[in-house]
């Protein structure tokens, strides 16, 4: 009992480690950009982002897949916000893998 206990509360541990290092951010979004020759979409938000990981050397978010339902919903997400200038939050994925400088977006909070 004690040894799965251990084994549950050291999952949660990394679980929990993990997502506190993914870069986050809240504001209003400042640009939209959309690169027709290789498919690419981010944007930038106003204010100042917390734990990017050091690839993020650059203060846009990617949108990782936008080919994905996840993806094409996050734009759709990112215009509507846009257009009616609500405030969004976003939370990274720690990595820079859609473009090397930016962090993949993994979740947009539109109120």
């Amino acid at each position: 009992m004690l040894k799965n206990l251990f084994t549950l509360l050291s999952i949660l541990a990394v679980f929990v480690s993990l997502q506190s290092f993914a870069g986050e951010q809240t504001g209003k979004i400042s640009k939209i950009i959309v690169r027709a020759s290789d498919n690419l979409h981010y944007f930038i938000l106003e204010g100042g982002s917390v734990n990017k990981p050091a690839c993020a050397l650059a203060t846009y978010w990617m949108i990782k897949d936008e080919s994905s339902a996840a993806g094409k919903t996050q734009i759709s997400m990112l215009l509507s916000a846009h257009a009616q200038q609500k405030t969004i939050r976003v939370v990274g994925t720690d990595t820079c893998t859609r473009w090397s400088d930016g962090e993949d977006v993994n979740v947009i909070f539109l109120d």
